[in-house]
């Protein structure tokens, strides 16, 4: 399980091993070994570190059986919603957003048919 959500997640990031190695100081080897489930129970801290710099949650890379992509979604709608709350957009504004950027995707799609 760990092992083919980290493969799956490399490759999304467009890492060689080699590369995930060298930028997090686990061995290429070890790597290897957990994407082939040969280990199938790294450690937090190895777990933690492959988790950075994939940068995804650390749940993507436990996640049971499904792709990892609703992790992945997840974890980017969350840091939106904080840079939206750093900009002091409240929850009960969000409808009035919602209707903002609908009609903004009106006004583009006007343009791109007058073209």
């Amino acid at each position: 399980m760990i092992g083919k959500n980290l493969s799956e997640l490399r490759r999304r990031k467009g890492l060689s091993l080699s590369e995930l190695s060298d930028r997090s100081g686990i061995s290429k080897s070890y790597l290897s070994n957990i994407e082939r489930d040969v280990h199938k129970n790294p450690s937090i801290q190895i777990l933690e570190k492959i988790s950075d710099v994939l940068d995804v949650d650390l749940k993507a890379l436990l996640i049971n059986g499904h792709s990892t992509e609703k992790v992945l979604h997840d974890k980017e709608l969350y840091e939106f919603a904080a840079e939206l709350k750093k900009t002091g957009i409240k929850k009960d504004n969000i409808q009035e957003y919602k209707q903002l950027i609908d009609f903004i995707k009106w006004q583009n799609e006007i343009v791109k048919t007058n073209k």
